[in-house]
């Protein structure tokens, strides 16, 4: 019996309106795209500033290609380092305005990467509630005793460090939260932290290109520095528009990763292609104001056009927009007609987000026009009035 369930599991997912299936992507990333064979104007991208498909990016990359090839080759601690990784790491490191960072082949290995080299069975994890399960799987797999505090309560938090005697205790939430799109309350959260002698880790992989001055995140937009949070994490594959992760702090911060990061030390190294990109997407990343004057128009002009229709959307200030449904069958019909009429949105419901919390999560993209814009907002009109939502 152990196994044969499978199928049976299978299918009460599809029943559940549960079941998870891949889309075939035939173009770049933009706002216009082909999915499956069909064109279909896109809000579900990550890819905030526009730098995915940008023409100095692409040509960046093949520059590197031409320079280092394609691979790796190895980990960083064997022969993977190249001097494209290097060059990367020290303008991360000055980016966040911080010692150090270290180069991860992806967000979900850099949270655990960084959580399992810090903590054991002898520490304390703290977690927000509605955090990224890499974050959440991260503090279980450390064997630190794992707790999760009141979404954005520095009180609950408050009471559950309070209770602990543990070794070490770290604080780890999102900067920007990923499926409702709002900003951790990190004063708050830092300050409660350092009363208890606690670190805080901050993802702020949804925060990096949209917030702060030149796009340097949640942590610079609250004014925070390492003193408050020691351990930041990004990632490269939503503003950035290539791929990978990093973690920036102090010396000591990542020399500890380097000898006990498991997922920095049993793995090859991402291609130095991709850091040559990324370099020249950082430039943009911070030269561009405009990519976030016009993000920060589009999520304005959105919100009010949802507003006028009576959409229920979540408290947020970034370019990702949850509009709530409720039940995950009811998602699933509304961005099945959004894509007949050619909007490609994607239906988010558990176990990423709670029960009767299913949502379509709309997210822009400075490439966006307010033309698509209008075209989004008939379309959810249209759709909304015909399932009488």
């Amino acid at each position: 019996m152990s196994f044969d369930q499978l199928g049976a599991e299978l299918q009460a997912r599809k029943k559940q309106s549960l079941y998870r299936q891949r889309r075939i992507l035939q173009s770049p990333q933009a706002p216009e795209v082909i999915v499956d064979g069909k064109a279909c104007l896109a809000f579900c991208s990550n890819d905030y500033l526009g730098l995915a498909n940008h023409p100095e990016v692409i040509a960046a990359l093949k520059q590197g290609a031409d320079l280092y090839g394609v691979g790796g080759g190895a980990s960083h601690l064997v022969n993977g380092h190249s001097q494209a990784h290097h060059a990367l790491e020290e303008e991360l490191a000055e980016f966040t305005g911080r010692p150090r960072a270290l180069l991860f082949s992806t967000g979900y290995m850099a949270n655990i990467g960084a959580v399992n080299a810090l903590l054991d069975k002898r520490d304390a994890v703290f977690q927000d509630r509605i955090n990224h399960a890499s974050l959440l799987d991260a503090g279980l797999l450390s064997g630190a005793r794992f707790q999760r505090f009141l979404h954005n309560d520095a009180d609950n938090l408050d009471n559950r460090l309070q209770r602990t005697e543990a070794r070490r205790k770290l604080v780890v939430c999102d900067g920007v939260f990923s499926m409702d799109g709002d900003l951790a309350e990190l004063p708050a959260i830092c300050q409660t932290s350092a009363a208890h002698n606690a670190w805080v880790m901050v993802d702020d992989a949804h925060g990096f290109g949209c917030v702060g001055q030149q796009g340097r995140g949640t942590v610079d937009h609250f004014d925070l520095g390492s003193d408050q949070v020691q351990v930041l994490v990004g990632t490269l594959g939503k503003a950035f528009g290539t791929s990978g992760a990093f973690v920036a702090g102090s010396e000591e911060l990542i020399e500890t990763l380097i000898q006990h990061a498991r997922t920095y030390i049993y793995t090859t190294s991402m291609s130095p292609a991709i850091a040559s990109a990324t370099r020249a997407s950082l430039k943009l990343l911070q030269q561009d104001e405009w990519r976030r004057e016009k993000l920060n128009h589009l999520i304005q002009r959105f919100r009010s056009g949802c507003e006028q229709l009576g959409l229920p959307l979540m408290a947020s200030p970034t370019p990702i927009q949850p509009i709530l449904v409720g039940e995950a069958d009811r998602a699933m019909a509304i961005s099945a007609a959004l894509e007949a009429k050619g909007i490609f949105i994607g239906a988010i419901r558990p176990p990423t987000v709670p029960q009767g919390a299913a949502r379509l999560r709309v997210t822009l993209s400075a490439s966006h026009t307010d033309e698509q814009l209008d075209r989004l907002l008939d379309a959810l009109s249209d759709v909304m009035a015909g399932l009488e939502v």
